[in-house]
């Protein structure tokens, strides 16, 4: 199983924000699409390019910092430049171990440049439960015969 077969499953809406966007805005966002990620995109050429990731983990950080109100601080002020990313292509193994290793729970997926998705730690963790009931089922009809 890939990244490509979740994508298929769930669909390959990828909610955005402006790096200079206020973290107000962002939970708003994150609020409006009950999402834990925003990927942060900067469209000052002629396609938009992928600079950073904002998650709740990263308000709640800024908000315990005291270092301003969410009206105050920008999205560029918090996010994760350093982005991972992932491709359609990616083995579902794969990923759990990337986002496992790098303790993140977002993955935006790319293909050729272009931002495609976003595969959450639990889209990877219903796609494993989905394979292992139907190998569950294999084995059950096997043993039958």
């Amino acid at each position: 199983m890939t990244v490509q077969d979740i994508l298929l499953g769930k669909g390959g809406a990828v909610y955005s924000i402006a790096p200079g966007a206020s973290l107000d805005d962002a939970s708003k966002q994150l609020v409006k699409y009950r999402v834990g990620a925003l990927m942060v995109v900067e469209s000052t050429g002629p396609e938009p390019q992928l600079v950073g990731i904002i998650t709740e983990r990263d308000l709640l950080y800024a908000q315990a910092s005291g270092k301003g109100g969410f009206d105050e601080l920008r999205v560029e002020d918090v996010m994760t430049r350093e982005v991972i990313t992932g491709t359609p292509e990616d083995t579902i193994d794969s990923i759990m171990a990337l986002m496992t290793t790098k303790r993140i729970r977002h993955l935006p997926i790319k293909s050729e440049g272009h931002l495609v998705g976003v595969v959450s730690i639990g889209d990877v963790v219903k796609a494993q439960m989905h394979r292992l009931a139907m190998e569950n089922r294999f084995m059950k009809d096997y043993i039958r015969g």
